[in-house]
């Protein structure tokens, strides 16, 4: 088990909690309070997580909307805050990178050396030889897109390859050829439960981070029960605006971790439980 999975597993079991957090801050949605001074994005992420490390097994800033506002330092704060108060939290980059080898080397580095990510989204589009970059890094976890979140992911993701779907064909290589490592995972979104199921018997028990739910519609229940393994884990269940946003008032923190807390009850009500079937948390 590579370090980031054995990391990963260690996070549901102490929080037995499912919920990442997205870190996706809008600068025009920041509670006033806060101000637009240049260190506004990481006191606002600061105040996020002081209020919710106990109830998540990982957080998930979305680079693009650090880049989108000249805010990486903030982003590189943010992150290395997370290391430093929540031990044993991982961080995911959602950067959704993917290019041919040279340039996928340095969107490696960019992830686990710059920002110091335990996990990237990629995108695999481009093949093996452009996801190996981010593979050889064997205690990082690698999180490949499969079936992705939006409606436009039947436009590409559904074709046939053969008696596949292409998602279908990505989650199968991901299984058979590229987790060598034992670092990989899939991105499947919650807005479709069959798909989930489907990917999770072609997968085993690899980890899936599923975005979908809140603000994007997914059901919590379908998810977790199409998309979990037989102990009750396996997925990375992410939420952004439905958190981070639950309030524009200086309560902010407060009522995103009440956010928190409503997710990581509905997820833990549809969650198998050994010996016990499901169980509310």
């Amino acid at each position: 088990m590579s370090g980031f999975i054995a990391t990963l597993h260690a996070a549901w079991e102490r929080a037995d909690s499912l919920v990442c957090v997205g870190l996706d801050p809008e600068p025009e949605r920041l509670p006033p309070h806060l101000g637009s001074g240049p260190g506004a994005i990481f006191e606002f992420n600061r105040q996020i997580v002081d209020a919710t490390r106990d109830l998540v097994c990982a957080y998930k800033p979305q680079f693009a909307h650090y880049a989108a506002a000249g805010a990486e330092a903030q982003l590189l704060s943010s992150i290395e805050y997370i290391h430093a108060t929540c031990p044993g939290v991982p961080v995911i980059l959602d950067s959704k990178r993917g290019d041919v080898g040279n340039t996928a080397e340095r969107y490696a580095t960019e992830a686990f050396v710059r920002y110091g990510a335990d996990a990237v989204t990629v995108n695999p589009y481009l093949g093996a030889d452009s996801l190996e970059p981010f593979l050889r890094h064997a205690d990082r976890g690698v999180i490949i897109l499969c079936r992705t979140s939006n409606p436009g992911a039947r436009d590409l993701q559904d074709l046939r390859i053969g008696d596949r779907t292409l998602y279908q064909t990505v989650a199968h290589l991901t299984a058979t050829r590229w987790n060598s490592r034992g670092n990989c995972l899939l991105v499947v979104g919650a807005t479709y439960p069959r798909e989930l199921a489907e990917v999770r018997a072609l997968v085993g028990d690899m980890p899936l981070l599923v975005p979908g739910v809140g603000a994007q519609g997914g059901d919590v229940a379908a998810a977790v029960s199409h998309g979990q393994t037989a102990a009750g884990t396996g997925l990375i269940i992410s939420s952004s605006r439905g958190i981070l946003y639950a309030s524009k008032g200086e309560d902010f923190a407060a009522a995103a971790r009440a956010a928190t807390q409503k997710l990581r009850s509905e997820i833990n009500a549809s969650r198998a439980r050994a010996g016990r079937g499901t169980r509310s948390a």
